[in-house]
């Protein structure tokens, strides 16, 4: 399989990556992240420049394409939501038509992906009795772009130990949106709120949620709005449980 890692994961979230990676091997899958890949092209077609998304999504389709892999593997919602779209995006372009259509065929966000393997190997109770609740925000890109919704939540509770509480209200939005915080920051902060303090009913030491945007407004949240959350992504959580690995956390 291939992996693409998006942008703001390499800058901002680096750790999960590798947490990915190691995750994945557990799993026995052999990865490929081909080197000349690039950003998938979601922000400048949220600003409305979809000529230079395309631009990229064509520079990603070339990429992969010289490589063999049964999927491709992505840790970032809004990435994995925009990849997905390129079959729709290209379907009028007479050379990459077909091509978009067999990339966007092979996306698999990597939650979905774990929620169609056997169960994930090499698992065991680690965490205090006092940090095993868990709650879980979905991040819109994965729910209602890529209608990943049952797959995330599936895997959470099938993990060892792990006392889950289903978060109230928990497909509405964040205020990320994008770069909806930064071009509407008052708007984007009323969402917040709202958020936070649905997060904080729950009880939960961590919120998992599968997307960077997610996660940065939410940790902002937490500081903001004095909520004492741990803000992770699901297969850091799984790195956490695993019995073997590296270590970063």
């Amino acid at each position: 399989m291939t992996a693409h890692f998006g942008c703001l994961m390499n800058t901002m979230f680096a750790d999960i990556n590798i947490d990915t990676i190691d995750v994945l091997k557990e799993c026995g899958c052999k990865i490929m992240t081909p080197q000349d890949q690039v950003c998938c092209g979601s922000l400048m077609g949220h600003n409305g420049d979809m000529e230079f998304a395309l631009k990229l999504a064509r520079k990603n389709i070339d990429a992969f394409d010289k490589h063999d892999y049964e999927f491709l593997i992505s840790n970032s919602a809004g990435c994995g939501a925009f990849m997905k779209d390129y079959a729709h995006l290209l379907e009028d372009d007479p050379k990459y038509a077909e091509k978009a259509k067999r990339f966007s065929s092979k996306i698999k966000d990597v939650m979905e992906f774990f929620a169609e393997q056997e169960p994930l190997p090499n698992l065991e109770h680690k965490l205090d009795l006092e940090l095993n609740k868990v709650t879980y925000h979905d991040a819109c890109h994965l729910a209602h772009a890529q209608k990943v919704v049952t797959q995330p939540r599936e895997v959470i509770k099938s993990l060892p130990g792990i006392n889950y509480t289903e978060l109230e209200e928990a497909s509405w939005c964040c205020g990320s949106a994008g770069i909806y915080n930064v071009v509407r920051y008052d708007d984007a902060l009323v969402q917040l709120e709202r958020k936070m303090k649905n997060i904080k009913n729950t009880n939960a030491k961590i919120v998992l949620t599968g997307n960077p945007g997610c996660m940065g407004q939410i940790k902002y949240g937490t500081q903001k709005f004095n909520v004492d959350v741990e803000v992770l992504h699901p297969v850091t959580l799984i790195k956490r449980l695993m019995k073997v690995g590296r270590q970063y956390n």
